[in-house]
């Protein structure tokens, strides 16, 4: 099983920005704890704060050599057809992931353009968000 976790825009800040939304610990940190946890998933992490970035990197995992993507594209997710568009032209399933629970913040982050075209969203759960996303693949 090989599955990439995709971070978009700010979330290179984690452990930093706002910790009391996102928490204190940073992605890096978390990210070594799921490979502790899924020694049997080989797991990659990839993270940008570019658009186009975001799109070229599910092209590049959308075919072949992914049994699935785990996305939390940041504020993208509000804006951006682009991604929606580049999750709906792929094979490789799409998990959208959230820290935060969207729907209790701002009213611009309850829309999703991804949300349509994801296998299914997860939200609110601060990191354990992705463990979630990891175990989704493997039932």
């Amino acid at each position: 099983m090989k599955i990439i976790i995709i971070n978009g825009p700010n979330l290179n800040l984690l452990g930093k920005r706002e910790p009391e939304i996102y928490g204190s610990s940073s992605f890096e940190d978390y990210f070594t704890e799921l490979q502790f946890k899924f020694k049997e998933v080989q797991l990659e992490y990839f993270q940008t704060n570019v658009e186009g970035e975001i799109i070229n990197k599910l092209h590049d995992c959308g075919f072949e050599g992914y049994n699935g993507i785990i996305l939390n594209a940041g504020a993208y997710t509000h804006t951006s057809i682009a991604i929606g568009d580049a999750i709906k032209g792929i094979k490789t399933p799409v998990v959208e992931v959230h820290i935060s629970n969207t729907f209790s913040r701002e009213d611009f982050r309850h829309v999703s353009y991804l949300s349509p075209v994801a296998k299914g969203v997860i939200l609110g759960f601060g990191l354990e968000s992705y463990k979630l996303a990891v175990q989704s693949f493997l039932s």
